[in-house]
């Protein structure tokens, strides 16, 4: 795709001695950006442990608390309903007073209740009542997950330049998949040997560490040290955003950029999570001798590097003069395009190796995702990224609800993984054929 004058990279910032000034604040230096990078890469993972520590023990609690299925079903599905309701809230907030104060705080909450999860399920003495307590410590969960990610990318917005944006968020986004290593790893030998009430106090108290040192180690020191920087022309600590105006919404919404992000981000998300949902069932099933421990691991170690190099690839691509809008359709045609091949190819395979590659490959596929349409916020909306962020993941976070359930109706209808498979496919073509025709990496607010 030829480069426009709009599409191609044209910083607007001024150069002072040492930092790279920019109108919302000073973009990090190498060293910097290097610290944020590995701590928001720990936080995500951190994330990630504390959000699926309930999925890897739900068998072990639910025969504990004799739940049957449907509730077992509604306590998972349970932190969606609290994670789609705060996206907004936290792109907002973080545009307006800065995501390294709105991420120590959000991590805070969300790892005090991981701690207590296995307390408050023995509040009661009744099953319904009990039932009923640990759906709203999910729901709550949920609610303060969901500032992370807003968070994240109205911080990385405003402190990194946007040639090496592609690479540093998907490398911070490439925790979430360590997380869940991390858990399915560490936290099934802890739930082996010490229960499942284990699990949900050691990923607590990691995820209560890793705010203590965030809060008062990196944002400390750097908040101090821009506050010196900028006190001599009166500007004071830049992430305050003071020149910062409400989001145009009316603009906004009239785009039909912003409607293929949030298309295309609702169709890679429902297929991301009925993989990790369904991704053990299909196995259990028809490989019934299958290790465990094999299909739930590779798929996700693939998926680790994948979204490294897709970051590597796209800012190499910008910064050789490809257009923004070309880099990012290309990485989103590799996630979603990528994803419903093989998918499809999966419904085709008898063998238990060809299955594990295929969903292997799948998985390596939405990768590439985390330098597509998940970092193109920041292109068509760099002031305000936090809040298109926050809007365009409430979208995305419907189907970890509605997409699953959807799944499992089909599966109990027509007895089927084809039947899946296919029709997940079919929605990542959707996303991909919108996003392909209307997405863009210019700036339209």
């Amino acid at each position: 795709m030829a480069k426009t004058e709009d599409d191609v990279y044209k910083p607007d910032i001024t150069i002072s001695i040492k930092d790279k000034k920019v109108p919302g604040g000073v973009y990090w230096n190498r060293q910097e950006k290097r610290q944020w990078a590995m701590a928001l890469f720990a936080g995500t993972s951190m994330l990630y442990a504390s959000r699926t520590i309930m999925p890897m023990a739900v068998v072990a609690v639910s025969e504990e608390m004799s739940w049957d299925k449907t509730e077992s079903g509604t306590v998972l599905s349970a932190f969606f309903w609290g994670y789609t309701m705060t996206q907004f809230l936290g792109g907002y907030l973080s545009d307006r007073i800065g995501g390294d104060i709105v991420l120590p705080i959000a991590a805070c909450l969300w790892s005090l209740i991981t701690f207590w999860t296995p307390q408050v399920a023995y509040l009661s003495t009744d099953k319904h009542m009990a039932l009923y307590i640990v759906v709203l410590s999910r729901v709550l969960l949920g609610v303060c997950q969901g500032f992370h990610y807003p968070g994240m990318t109205s911080l990385i917005s405003r402190k990194v330049v946007e040639q090496e944006r592609s690479l540093t968020y998907s490398f911070i986004a490439a925790g979430s998949h360590f997380g869940t290593l991390f858990t399915g790893s560490v936290g099934s030998i802890l739930l082996d040997r010490y229960g499942w009430q284990m699990p949900f106090y050691f990923i607590g108290l990691c995820g209560l560490g890793w705010m203590l040192i965030m809060r008062y180690c990196l944002v400390n020191h750097h908040r101090k040290k821009y506050i010196s920087l900028h006190s001599h022309d009166g500007s004071g600590y830049p992430d305050k955003a003071k020149e910062a105006h409400g989001v145009p919404w009316i603009t906004l919404f009239t785009k039909a950029a912003f409607w293929s992000l949030i298309v295309g981000h609702f169709c890679e998300n429902n297929a991301f999570y009925i993989l990790l949902s369904w991704l053990p069932t299909y196995f259990h099933e028809n490989f019934p001798t299958a290790k465990g421990w094999v299909f739930n691991v590779v798929p996700w170690v693939v998926t680790i590097p994948s979204s490294i190099f897709s970051g590597y690839l796209a800012d190499k691509m910008i910064s050789s003069g490809f257009s923004v809008t070309f880099v990012r359709k290309l990485m989103q045609f590799i996630a979603l395009g990528g994803t419903a091949l093989f998918l499809v190819i999966i419904t085709y395979t008898t063998s238990y190796e060809a299955a594990l590659i295929c969903m292997a490959l799948s998985v390596c596929c939405c990768g590439f995702h985390n330098s597509g349409i998940l970092v193109n916020p920041q292109d068509i909306a760099p002031k305000h990224a936090g809040s298109v962020f926050g809007i365009m993941n409430m979208a995305g976070a419907i189907p970890g609800f509605i997409g699953v359930y959807m799944a499992g109706h089909i599966l109990e209808v027509t007895k089927s993984w084809s039947a899946v498979f296919n029709q997940t496919a079919l929605v990542c073509i959707f996303g991909l054929i919108v996003y392909t025709l209307f997405g863009t990496g210019k700036k339209i607010i």
